[in-house]
Order: C-alpha cells, then sequence, then structure tokens
C-alpha cells in the first residue's frame, strides 16, 4: 500500500528515522513516541559511542532537551564491537568517515594499536595516516599487524598514480607539426582553425585546405633530476605518504633521476629506499621542529645540472630555522637556472594550510608556490622533460 504522494508507511518510518539520527535524543518527537528499530538504534548506538565524547555535542543535546546522562558504568561497546557493528550497519564511505573522525579527531589509538582491532579493520588512506603518527607505541607484533595498512593503501596509491604518469610521459604526441600523414596523427583541433576561412554557411560543411598532423614521437626525456624534499612534522602526514608513492613511480623513468629526502630539524636522505615505498613509509618519523633551510642546503649539494633540475619542497613553511637562510637558498638556486617548486600540499585534495608570509618571500625570489596533487606533479615534471 501507498499513500497518495505515492510513499510506503516503511518508507516513511525510514525517513523519520534517518532524521532522528541526524538530531540525536532531541528528535525524538519525529517518531511520535515510537522507538527507533533494530537497524536504527545499533546505527544509533555506534554514532552515540564516537561522538558523544565530544562535550560541544553533549552541551547541544542537553540544550535541545536530550536525555543524555552520565554514569560510573562501563561503555556498552568495546572499540572492537563498535568496528564490527560499523560494519554492518553503515556503507563504506561513513565507515571510512567514522573510523577517521575516531583516529584523527577523538585519538582513539586502539583502533590502530590493538591487535584485535587491527585484524578486523579495513583499510584506508585515514588508517594509514594513523599508523604512521602512533608506529611509536606499537610492539613487533602489533606493528606487524599495522604494516597490512600500510601496504594495502600504499599499493592503491601506486597503482592509481603509475597509470597517471605513464599516460603523462609515454605515447604523448608532441606538440609540433609532422608531416608524416596518418589518420592517427590527425590534428583536427589545428586543421579546423586553419581552414575556418573555408567554412561555406549555405551549405553547412567546412572545406579542408590544408591538414595538419601531430608528431608521433615519445616525450623525450634526458637526464632530468627531480629533488624532492618533504617536511616529515605532524601536519604533513598526507604530503609525506604521498611524495613517497611519487618518488615511487617517478624512479623507474628513463632519464629522470630521483631523490627523496625527509626533514625535521635533521635531514634524512631517504633515497636508497625509494623503491619500497611501505618500507620507507614505516622509517619516517613524524613530528619535531622545522629546519627548512636546513633541508634547502643539503637538497643543493645534490644538484648536478642546475638547468635540468626539479627541486621541490613540500612544506607547510612554518619555519623553525632561519627564515633569511632559507631564502637565500632558494635564490640561489633560482639564480643558477634550478626550477624551485613549494608546494604547501602534495596529496589528492591539495588543500594547502601554510604560512602565507614567507611562501610570498620564496615566491618574489623566483619560487614556483602552490598545492598540487602527485599527478600534477607528475605533469609539471614531464612538461619541463619535453619543454
Amino acid at each position: 500500500m501507498t499513500d497518495g504522494a505515492g510513499t510506503t508507511p516503511e518508507a516513511d518510518r525510514l525517513a523519520l528515522e534517518r532524521w532522528r539520527l541526524v538530531l540525536g535524543a532531541a528528535g525524538s518527537a519525529c517518531l511520535g513516541g515510537q522507538g527507533l528499530g533494530e537497524s536504527a538504534a545499533g546505527q544509533d548506538a555506534a554514532l552515540d559511542w564516537l561522538y558523544g565524547r565530544d562535550e560541544e555535542w553533549d552541551q547541544r543535546e542537553v540544550r535541545r532537551g536530550g536525555d543524555r546522562q552520565g554514569g560510573a558504568g562501563p561503555s556498552v561497546l568495546t572499540t572492537v564491537d563498535w568496528l564490527d557493528n560499523i560494519h554492518r550497519l553503515f556503507p563504506k564511505e561513513t565507515i571510512e568517515r567514522l573510523e577517521r573522525d575516531a583516529v584523527e579527531r577523538y585519538e582513539i589509538h586502539d583502533v590502530v594499536t590493538d591487535p584485535a582491532v587491527l585484524e578486523r579493520v579495513e583499510p584506508n588512506p585515514a588508517l594509514l595516516r594513523a599508523v604512521l603518527r602512533t608506529k611509536h607505541l606499537m610492539n613487533p607484533e602489533v606493528l606487524r599487524l599495522a604494516r597490512r595498512i600500510v601496504e594495502a593503501v600504499v599499493r592503491e596509491l601506486v597503482e592509481r598514480l603509475a597509470t597517471e604518469v605513464r599516460q603523462v610521459f609515454h605515447g604523448t604526441r608532441a606538440r609540433r607539426p609532422s608531416q608524416f600523414r596518418v589518420a592517427r596523427n590527425f590534428d583536427f583541433r589545428r586543421t579546423i582553425r586553419a581552414n575556418l576561412g573555408h567554412y561555406r554557411p549555405d551549405e553547412r560543411r567546412l572545406y579542408l585546405e590544408t591538414a595538419h598532423f601531430f608528431s608521433r614521437t615519445r616525450r623525450h626525456i634526458d637526464q632530468w633530476q627531480v629533488i624532492l624534499l618533504v617536511d616529515q612534522s605532524g601536519s604533513m602526514v598526507s604530503s609525506v605518504i604521498h611524495a613517497a608513492v611519487t618518488a615511487a613511480c617517478l624512479w623507474g623513468l628513463p632519464g629522470v633521476k630521483t631523490h627523496l629526502i625527509a626533514f625535521d630539524t635533521e635531514v634524512v636522505d631517504l633515497t636508497s629506499d625509494v623503491t619500497d615505498p611501505v618500507e620507507l613509509l614505516l622509517k619516517v618519523q613524524l613530528g619535531g621542529g622545522t629546519d627548512i633551510a636546513r633541508a634547502v642546503a643539503y637538497g643543493a649539494q645534490l644538484v648536478e645540472n642546475p638547468r635540468r633540475t626539479i627541486f621541490a619542497v613540500i612544506s607547510d613553511f612554518y619555519e623553525g630555522g632561519s627564515e633569511s637562510a632559507l631564502v637565500r637558498g632558494v635564490r640561489q638556486l633560482v639564480e643558477q637556472g634550478t626550477r624551485v617548486l613549494g608546494l604547501a600540499a602534495l596529496d589528492e585534495e591539495a588543500n594547502p594550510d601554510f604560512d602565507r608570509e614567507l611562501a610570498q618571500r620564496l615566491a618574489d625570489v623566483g619560487a614556483r608556490m602552490g598545492a598540487m596533487t602527485p599527478g600534477q606533479l607528475a605533469e609539471f615534471v614531464a612538461e619541463c622533460a619535453a619543454g
């Protein structure tokens, strides 16, 4: 049976239950005094287990008439129970959001440090970031289980980016004309532009006097050096992950020599581990101060041919060392012909959070400042190499 609007009573009830879950206990009136169904009650308990620890949320519940109460009794759910429940009750996208909030917003470390939890959890980027932040808390057995998360997420990232890199570097038609006239090399855009004068409106036809073709050569990669310096402070964890993956994908390209340097107040050359990004990430020590100038000075020593070097500094640019030394080091690199990138983020979202004043000073001496996804960085490298 459906009502006049074409909905069933069951569909109406499910819609009301969703509103009740959104509004919390204060929205109980939505159900006209009836309780939640079994599935919705489970979802409500799972949401309450996580977000109930939010003091602001708790205060809102009290103001809105919610019936939340404290107590000295044991928690209804353990972390293991909670994970089992959310995987049973919610879609994948919601599960990943809940797990991300658990480890990043509420710092529930046992999500990635408890063996019983690690055996159940599905790998995702939020959990990888959590593993890297908390691996110093893990004993060898727990770290072995956590490695599964690192391997699974890194493998997916490498496969995805490797495809982008292959598309950028291989089989791409150069933007140069060719006299080799075959259909697969036909440059239709240039041909149309060149023959617009021969368009006959009455016939609605374009007559071609001259056809143009691409050169079918691959991009020429000739001895380019890519030096990636990545800030390993805790706020840059996503960029550290993607820098490791990007370096691994660039490593095997002909004519591209890749270096990966991690830094805080110390500088660690990780180039020897680039081919194994999983092992590399497990060696990274997140946290500590930041001395970008020191890292730039180290990286400058690696430059072999300045005019064939891309020097990327991945940092939030909150410098703990000497800002004047940093600006001076970047200026010297630019003046010798090195292409310097200052990236405030290197990840899939490329949402930057950085010291804009220092970034502007670096831009003023010739660095290109911004944020990139790994694919965009690969495109930049390819354009430089092909140009």
